[in-house]
């Protein structure tokens, strides 16, 4: 078998596409789907279903990557042996990789790990990883597909949150809905997600409140209302030192506040970098605390 059509195969296999296993191999992508067609016909069997976004293998191509892979790596260490340590491109939500994420891996950067993060949003990040640009991704949702394999990373509470002042106002009603509608309301996005769900899941309405202001993230929202803004629901790991010191005030506390499931994704074949699991345990490791 043509090693150049076994390693063009095994680059789109951990890619999940075409498009990202090209520059990796330094080829065009015609060329990169010419070879893999050449291996089909080879061996009788197709290897990847095209899918909107990327490949899916197939159940031959992963009996095929379990034989080649190992073989195939040890050629490449062999050719390659002062090759320097690969970095971790790691990417998730800006909120969660200051409070929690970044704090967790700080021994592994110290332990001469080389890490490169990135922030946004999951749907975008999930994208980027698809074309090759990440190794594991933290996102607010599963990935749509069975190309991108998750596990549950951790359960984020979102909590109904104001500065002081404001709270003050509303105290002792038993309307918390009637006792904000004249507080301005401060959020990330104009579709309001995180407190339209919040009323969903709590109050059982629909919210029909428009954002007094709106700013870029998370962070954001803590320190509008932080300052006397208004209110908002956040995560509880955000603003959780806020309550503690009195300088944001909880204005709600249901039986079951509403919970989002947090997923760690890895890319297919990002397990070849040994920093890759390093990162992906010890996140795991350290999400059980927080």
């Amino acid at each position: 078998m043509d090693l150049n059509l076994l390693h063009t195969f095994l680059a789109v296999y951990r890619s999940g596409s075409f498009t990202a296993a090209a520059p990796q191999l330094g080829l065009s992508q015609p060329t990169v789907t010419a070879r893999i067609r050449t291996l089909e016909q080879r061996t009788g069997r197709e290897l990847f279903t095209r899918l909107p976004h990327g490949v899916e293998p197939t159940l031959y191509a992963h009996e095929l990557s379990a034989r080649i892979a190992g073989p195939l790596d040890e050629l490449a260490a062999l050719e390659e042996p002062g090759a320097a340590a690969v970095p971790v491109h790691l990417a998730g939500p800006s909120e969660l990789l200051r409070v929690r994420v970044l704090p967790a891996l700080v021994p592994l950067v110290a332990d001469e790990g080389e890490l490169r993060v990135a922030q946004g949003l999951s749907e975008p990040l999930l994208e980027e990883m698809r074309a090759g640009r990440h190794d594991l991704v933290i996102a607010t949702r599963r990935p749509r597909g069975r190309g991108l394999v998750s596990v549950p990373l951790t359960d984020e509470e979102y909590v109904l949150v104001a500065g002081p002042a404001w709270a003050e106002r509303g105290a002792g009603s038993a309307d918390v809905c009637s006792a904000l509608r004249d507080v301005p309301m401060v959020t990330y996005a104009e579709d309001l997600p995180i407190v339209r769900r919040y009323w969903r899941a709590v109050f059982g309405k629909q919210l029909t409140a428009r954002a007094a202001m709106t700013v870029p993230d998370l962070y954001a929202v803590l320190s509008a209302i932080t300052a006397g803004a208004g209110y908002s629901v956040l995560p509880r790991s955000l603003c959780r030192d806020h309550l503690d010191s009195g300088r944001l005030t909880l204005l709600h506390d249901p039986e079951e506040p509403p919970l989002n499931t947090v997923v760690l994704v890895q890319r297919p074949g990002a397990d070849t970098n040994p920093d890759v699991l390093r990162v992906r345990d010890r996140l795991r490791q350290a999400a059980r605390s927080w």
